[in-house]
């Protein structure tokens, strides 16, 4: 993935709404998020919905962003990645409280492409790539027992050499049709600026929303 170039221009008077492409925005308060956030400042809200549509909430990290979308990486056959792969939409929150900021984001959902997934896996450690095999995400588990016996077998199946990607674990690429960025204000007067887009190609439009 490219990095986003950041437009200073748009940033440097401190007034976020005067920006004209968020994803350039996004990265500025990633990197910010990172300076100043104890603990993984890629963590985000993932929302998805059943088959019924009821909703599902849980934390995932972000792995990788660039103008195409917003990557993170799942088990294909756990609750959230069977109901990613089903409805094909999902939504996005990240809340970073050092800095008082949120970004919502909704859009459709795809696979990223097999070579780009297993660049990612082979980055992992060791340990993790094991876990990738041994766990079967979502599913009922009788005992811890269990687990680290799952994990001694892939252990000593791949021994020292490479470990290939599982087929049903992979990485999932959400390419969004709103952002919207919200940052605190004193007397709840916060500031709200929603950028939306008619389809993955098309331009930007941007307005202000009422706190």
């Amino acid at each position: 993935m490219t990095d986003i170039n950041k437009n200073t221009e748009e940033l440097t008077n401190g007034d976020f709404s005067e920006a004209a492409n968020p994803f350039s925005l996004f990265g500025e308060w990633l990197e910010d998020a990172s300076k100043s956030e104890p603990n993984d400042p890629n963590a985000l809200a993932l929302s998805t919905v059943d088959e019924t549509g009821l909703p599902n909430v849980r934390m995932v990290l972000l792995k990788g962003f660039d103008e195409a979308g917003f990557v993170f990486y799942t088990n294909f056959e756990s609750t959230k990645g069977r109901e990613l792969l089903s409805a094909g939409k999902a939504a996005m929150c990240f809340h970073w409280k050092s800095l008082r900021r949120q970004i919502r984001i909704r859009g459709t959902v795809a696979p990223v492409a097999d070579a780009e997934a297993d660049e990612y896996y082979r980055s992992r450690p060791r340990g993790s790539r094991i876990g990738a095999w041994a766990s079967m995400q979502s599913r009922p588990l009788e005992s811890r027992f269990a687990l680290e016996k799952e994990v001694a077998k892939y252990t000593a199946k791949f021994g020292v050499g490479d470990i290939p990607r599982p087929d049903h674990w992979s990485g999932m690429r959400l390419v969004p049709a709103s952002i919207e960025f919200w940052h605190d204000r004193p007397f709840r007067l916060h500031d709200r600026v929603l950028f939306q887009r008619s389809a993955p190609d098309g331009a930007w439009t941007k307005e202000r929303l009422y706190p």
